[in-house]
């Protein structure tokens, strides 16, 4: 299953399943599990560890070293889970330590061509990627998020559950779940309502949802009000706890 042209460094350990494509470079240190495939040319360097069923395309550069001038070496590490999908010239970095070390990718992604996942990200599941879309380190993007293509995310933002960001936005603030921004700066522009509503959310979530939004982003309210009324609101409706918790740990401000 591994090309004759291809270099596997005898401290790589691939599943017998794995399929390595002409020219494709596996550094030691780097785990791969079952069904994965590896396409021609691409780079994978470790320690790194990648689960199954991922397909990483031609020209890929999985686990290369930080973009940081603090890195000198440290064993640090990247880790992919299952089903994902890394297409053509994407850049995934590994961590740094002075983060945790990891940079930390879940299962079911899609990270189409030339897109950029710096050091000590944390990507979770469902996540879309459109092309060239890069994120500064230490970004965490949760569940069912989508990136329009060139988006750019500043280091150390978050990027809630169900958000949608519009093509060539630029993110300098937290993107709250189930919020639609565009921009440059990047504003909120209402919810992801088609997207919820693809993902199964019932009719009453939705409009919990977007009376949730009108407190935080159109009822003049300062924060700690808003967050009051939407912890009303979560008692009757489970779906605006990931959005109460998301605005209670805000970090970098919210975008607004």
């Amino acid at each position: 299953m591994i090309h004759p042209s291809a270099l596997v460094d005898p401290g790589a350990d691939l599943d017998s399943s794995v399929e390595v494509g002409p020219f494709a470079v596996i550094g030691a240190g780097v785990e791969i599990d079952a069904g994965t495939r590896i396409g021609p040319h691409a780079v994978l360097r470790g320690p790194m560890r990648i689960g199954r069923d991922n397909r990483i395309f031609q020209f890929a550069s999985v686990g290369e070293d930080p973009q940081d001038k603090k890195y000198s070496g440290e064993p640090t590490r990247l880790e992919m889970g299952d089903r994902n999908q890394v297409r053509e010239f994407v850049t995934l970095h590994r961590g740094t330590v002075q983060d945790q070390g990891v940079t930390r990718i879940g299962d079911d992604n899609l990270f189409m061509a030339y897109t950029h996942v710096a050091h000590d990200c944390r990507i979770g599941n469902q996540v879309i990627l459109a092309n060239a879309a890069s994120l500064g380190g230490h970004v965490e993007i949760q569940d069912w998020a989508i990136l329009g293509g060139f988006t750019i995310v500043h280091q150390f933002c978050r990027i809630g559950a169900h958000a949608f960001c519009a093509m060539g936005s630029v993110l300098t603030r937290d993107v709250p779940p189930y919020v639609t921004v565009g921009g440059h700066p990047a504003e909120p522009h209402g919810i992801n309502s088609e997207g919820l509503k693809r993902r199964g959310f019932s009719p009453e979530a939705i409009r919990a949802i977007k009376r949730a939004y009108r407190a935080l982003y159109m009822a003049n309210l300062k924060l700690d009000e808003a967050r009051a009324q939407i912890a009303e609101m979560a008692a009757d409706t489970p779906e605006l706890q990931p959005l109460l918790d998301f605005i209670t740990a805000a970090g970098r401000g919210l975008a607004r």
